[in-house]
Formats: structure tokens, sequence, C-alpha cells
């Protein structure tokens, strides 16, 4: 099965719908999959729904999507780099599902697992906790909070192969593995593509099992705060 695609375009042609769940991978700019996004942004496709640690700058990353009113809710940690991001919530155009970190990594990693739900005693007593199931373990109070099942999973990676196989450098690894296993369909940019048997087996971060199609393309790689010692 072919899954080495010209480009951004081409890799997303036939997958988009209005209205539909992407899980995307990527921490602050670290990571974040630059193309694929670039070209949500260029299909036009309306009514998002998207699973993202963040939702980038203003000008980059998701970020443009944002700008271009294509999202309708964001299921998030942080929106703290994003004043369009902010701007759209308080003004109630934009529906947002705050989740501690921790729990959105996970319920991304339990959709890749096939697991509906788990329990977790992060946000007990928090507005995180309302309208969610409790339940006692060992006389601790838990609340379920529901597996991610995307219609779509976006990544970046720093190697792939023909077959899928991919893997991520340093902390651009971040919620990439998990975001890339719970799609229906996952995508996958990558710095470089490598011929198969190349990549150690060992070292593989997400398996071609999981990856429908790839792409290989320049990246910006932008710094959202660049902090730097006086000379």
């Amino acid at each position: 099965m072919k899954k080495v695609y010209d480009n951004a375009g081409a890799a997303l042609d036939g997958v988009l719908f209005d209205g539909m769940l992407i899980a995307a991978g990527g921490f602050g700019l670290c990571g974040i999959p630059e193309l694929l996004i670039a070209a949500i942004r260029d299909a036009g496709t309306r009514d998002l729904a998207i699973a993202s640690n963040n939702a980038g700058v203003d000008d980059f990353g998701l970020g443009v999507l944002l700008q271009s009113k294509q999202v309708k809710r964001m299921i998030s940690s942080y929106v703290g780099e994003n004043a369009e991001f902010m701007r759209q919530y308080l003004s109630e155009e934009l529906e947002l599902e705050f989740n501690p970190q921790g729990t959105l990594a996970e319920r991304m990693r339990a959709g890749g697992a096939g697991i509906p739900g788990f329990y977790t005693k992060t946000g007990v007593g928090t507005v995180i906790a309302e309208g969610k199931e409790h339940k006692d373990f060992d006389g601790e109070t838990y609340i379920l909070e529901r597996g991610i099942f995307a219609d779509l999973s976006i990544v970046k990676a720093w190697k792939g192969d023909a077959q899928g196989n991919l893997i991520y450098r340093k902390t651009a690894r971040n919620f990439n593995p998990n975001a890339a296993a719970c799609g229906k369909v996952c995508i996958a940019e990558v710095e470089e593509i490598v011929p198969v048997g190349t990549l150690d087996p060992d070292n593989i971060h997400t398996p071609g099992i999981f990856v429908d199609r790839i792409i290989q393309g320049q990246h910006e790689k932008r710094i959202e705060q660049r902090t730097i010692r006086a000379a």
C-alpha cells in the first residue's frame, strides 16, 4: 500500500470533511505538523474540533486555523501564547474544553489503545470534574475521562520510512506518538524519508501500522519565545 505522498495537500485529499475531529501533535511550536496545518487552512475545511495541547501562536501553527475561523472547538491544555484564541473564547466564538496536560495525553493514548475511558484523580474538586462520573477507589475519589478517537491524526516526526515507521527527535516527541495512534487516519510529515530497513526497530517511536500517509518537507520550526543571554 502506497503511503508516501508528494505534498501535504495530496496527502489530505479525500480525508478532510467539515465538522471532523483532528488530533494534532506538538507542544507550543515544537514538533507541530506545520505543513499539514497550512494545507488544512488552504483546503477551507470548517467547523473543526481539534485536540491539541495548545493552538500555536497567532500567525503560526494551529493559530492560522483560528485566524481563518475554521475551528469550532478546541480540546486543549494551554492557551496562553495565542491572543486570537483568547479573544474567540472570551467572546464565545470558540468552544473550549480544558484538559490537564497529562489527562489530554492519556486520553489520546487511551484512544489509540481502544480504551473508551479511564479514571483519574486529576481535576477532582475543580471545574474539570463538572458533569463527569465520580467513583471511589480505596477511599479516594476519581473522575471518568473519555478516550479520544479522532477522525484524523496529524503529526510531525524527524525521520520516517515508506512503511510509515517514525522517529521523533528529543522534545519534539511530546504529544506526537499519542496523537498518531488515536486517529482513524494518521498523516505524518517528516524532515527525511529514509529507505525501509534503515531505522533501528528498537528506536522507532510510532510503528508504521498506525500511519496511513507520509510526506517529506522543509520546516520553518519557529521558536515561540527566544531567550538569550546578554553579551
